[in-house]
């Protein structure tokens, strides 16, 4: 009967033993889905961060380039109406002595005043007249020779430049001194 205590006995260490390593062993497998998940789970958040921010910088150079759409949207439309306002110009220049001339040539002011407020409401703009030449902002027809410049400076503006926004829609046509 002893024998047979020890047989019982032994039996449920056995049975003890393997639910243990059982357990063990469940456990382990356990452990290892838990690291695989939190290494999926990571991996995605990862994933969905960057997408995210990939998201979000594409969003914001949208939002750009339609700003810079609507700035520069008549830009085409603007540099063709520059050749009219040099026409007006030029009709400004022209001597005028009897009265009908000068009644036409202050119409033709008040009509290129009026155009250049029109053109200032949609940002286009008169380049500034510089003493320096500024190659981003001038193209130098020729150099001339001139005591009363230095070398560099624009000694008559031939043509005047536009710009819209920051943008220059035409350059400013200048001679330059040597």
């Amino acid at each position: 009967m002893e024998n047979q205590e020890n047989e019982n006995q032994c039996g449920e260490n056995e049975k003890t033993e393997n639910q243990n390593f059982e357990q063990e062993i469940s456990s382990n497998e356990e452990s290892d889905q838990e690291a695989k998940l939190q290494k999926e789970f990571d991996e995605l958040k990862d994933k969905y961060i960057r997408a995210n921010a990939e998201f979000e910088n594409i969003k914001k150079r949208m939002e750009k380039e339609k700003l810079n759409a609507l700035v520069y949207a008549n830009e085409s439309f603007a540099r063709d109406l520059l050749d009219v306002i040099d026409a007006l110009e030029a009709a400004i220049n022209v001597e005028a002595n009897d009265e009908l001339s000068l009644k036409i040539k202050e119409g033709v002011q008040n009509t290129l005043d009026l155009f250049f407020k029109k053109l200032e409401k949609h940002g286009v703009k008169a380049i500034e007249e510089l003493k320096e030449f500024d190659p981003n902002l001038h193209e130098a027809m020729f150099h001339t020779q001139s005591a009363e410049h230095s070398s560099g400076e624009i000694v008559q503006v031939l043509q005047k430049g536009y710009k819209i926004a920051d943008r220059v829609i035409r350059p400013t046509k200048v001679s330059v001194a040597k």
